[in-house]
């Protein structure tokens, strides 16, 4: 099935029925996409604060009613126990288990945050012909924990987590432009050309995602990315956390055109 050419309800549907399992990136252009952070009530407002205060890496789209699985704007009616491909658990700051369906851990006490998505700006970068490897690849984006501090709030501290897209050194000047239009998105690159400056030891050893091929003449460009909440989480250890797996995302209805300046 040419899993490309759904709409973001017909992808949710499949994901539903667990008939999609696989990584977000590519599917539905156009579309945002979204990360997922899920925590008890008594974490939420910290987390709200660790959000506002860090927008580049975690830009809210939409946050739930206390205890409500479904969605109102991005995505109307989607449930966000079931219409990701794939969830992770953490407990205590530790990672306990991956899953397809959160419907069985589901707690009258979550809130859900859905946050900005770097998926969501690609759909621009290849109309303008500037190349995304991981869809030629066809792989999960490479990210990258570094050491640029986040901005505390409450519980919730930790390190900015990037992704990363190697682009043509021609190119560069177009990729940030492009980005830079569409901050609820992560917006412009945070860093580009040496991954030690941020701390990143090998581009081939990335701590989430898959590695990508850097041709000659390439320069990494590094965005903010929504995974930073769970290097929060891991942290800063809150008893109970859902998120998505990294690069699979929530697919929204709202269109990339109408989160740009």
């Amino acid at each position: 099935m040419a899993f490309e050419n759904l709409t973001p309800a017909e992808m949710r549907a499949l994901i539903r029925k667990e008939e999609y399992t696989g990584q977000t990136s590519g599917l539905c252009p156009g579309y945002a996409q979204a990360n997922l952070v899920v925590l008890p009530e008594e974490y939420a407002y910290d987390f709200l604060l660790f959000a506002q205060r860090n927008p580049k890496a975690c830009p809210l789209l939409e946050v739930t009613d206390t205890g409500s699985r479904l969605l109102k704007d991005i995505a109307p009616g989607a449930d966000i126990a079931t219409d990701i491909p794939r969830y992770r658990i953490y407990e205590n700051g530790l990672l306990t288990g991956e899953t397809t369906d959160v419907s069985t851990l589901w707690r009258d006490d979550l809130v859900s945050f859905l946050i900005g998505c770097s998926f969501s700006f690609e759909a621009d970068l290849l109309a303008a012909d500037v190349p995304v490897r991981q869809i030629e690849e066809g792989k999960n984006v490479p990210m990258y924990d570094t050491d640029i501090p986040c901005a505390s709030a409450g519980v919730f501290h930790g390190n900015m987590v990037v992704s990363m897209r190697p682009i043509p050194h021609d190119l560069v000047p177009k990729a940030v432009q492009i980005t830079a239009g569409m901050p609820r998105v992560h917006g412009a690159p945070v860093h580009i050309g040496d991954p030690a400056a941020i701390g990143i030891a090998d581009l081939s050893k990335p701590d989430y995602g898959d590695a990508v091929t850097v041709k000659q003449g390439e320069v990494p460009v590094f965005w903010p990315c929504g995974v930073t909440p769970q290097n929060a989480i891991l942290r800063s250890k809150p008893s109970f956390a859902i998120t998505h797996a990294p690069g699979h995302m929530l697919i929204t209805d709202v269109k990339n055109v109408n989160l740009k300046y």
